[in-house]
C-alpha cells in the first residue's frame, strides 16, 4: 500500500507477553520522500522494511509502543539504516523483555520529527502501554496510531501494564481533538478515520473493556 509520501510493510510474527504467544500481522509505515524518511515500528523482519526505505536516508525508527512485536528488529534496523530508535522511556520495561540492556532514544508528547519536509507531531497516547505514542502529521492529515486506536476502536487493555480508562482518555483527550477527517494508520490491519471511530466512544464506555 503506497498513499503518496506513505507506504505500507507487512511482516507476520508473533506477540509475546505475559507467558502467552499469539499469531499478528504488523503494519510498518514508512514516510516522507525520494530522499529522507521515517519508519514506524520495527516488527518481525528487518530486510521488508529495508527493501521498502530502498537507499534513502532514515531520520529515525520511531517504535510506536514497547512490545516485542513492534520492536524486535529495531536495534538491527538502527544499525542497517544508520537511525536512531526512538520510543518513549514509560515503555523501558517492555523494551527491555526485548533487548535487555539496549538503550534507544527518548520521546515524549509535543516532541517533532522532521522527514521529506513532513512534520510528525508526537502525542503522548498512554493505555495499550504505559509510553505509547501516536505520531499527527498535519500536511498528510495523518495519524500513525500504533495499538491505541484501530478500526472499531481501542487497542488492547487486557495485559500487563496497560489499562482502559487511560485508553479511553487518551483517545478523547488526544486523538479525539484532531480532525474528524484524519486518516489513522494503524499497527495492525486497515486503516480508518478519527471521526468514524469517535463516534462509538460512549459504546466503548459502555462495554468496559
Amino acid at each position: 500500500m503506497s498513499a503518496g509520501n506513505i507506504a505500507r510493510v507487512v511482516t507476520s510474527g508473533k506477540f509475546e507477553l505475559d507467558g502467552g504467544s499469539w499469531d499478528v500481522d504488523n503494519n510498518i509505515w514508512v514516510v516522507g520522500d525520494d530522499s529522507d524518511v521515517v519508519v514506524f515500528d520495527a516488527a518481525h523482519s528487518a530486510q521488508p522494511i529495508i527493501d521498502a526505505v530502498a537507499g534513502r536516508n532514515v531520520v529515525a525508527v520511531i517504535c510506536t509502543h514497547g512490545h516485542n512485536d513492534h520492536v524486535i528488529v529495531a536495534p538491527e534496523l538502527s544499525r542497517a539504516l544508520d537511525a536512531p530508535v526512538l520510543l518513549h522511556p514509560a515503555d523501558d520495561v517492555l523494551w527491555q523483555m526485548a533487548h535487555p540492556g539496549k538503550e534507544f532514544n527518548t520521546v515524549d508528547d509535543g516532541m517533532t520529527v522532521r522527514a521529506g519536509g513532513i512534520e510528525l507531531i508526537g502525542l503522548h497516547t498512554p493505555g495499550h502501554s504505559p509510553g505509547s505514542m501516536c505520531w499527527f502529521a498535519p500536511g498528510l492529515g495523518a495519524v500513525f496510531s500504533g495499538d491505541t486506536l484501530f478500526q472499531g476502536g481501542p487497542g488492547a487493555t487486557g495485559r500487563s501494564f496497560s489499562d482502559f480508562p487511560t485508553i479511553l482518555d487518551s483517545i478523547k483527550n488526544r486523538l479525539g481533538t484532531l480532525p474528524e477527517d484524519t486518516v489513522v494508520y494503524t499497527g495492525h490491519g486497515d486503516t480508518t478515520k478519527i471521526g468514524d471511530e469517535i463516534v462509538g466512544y460512549d459504546e466503548w464506555v459502555a462495554r468496559g473493556h
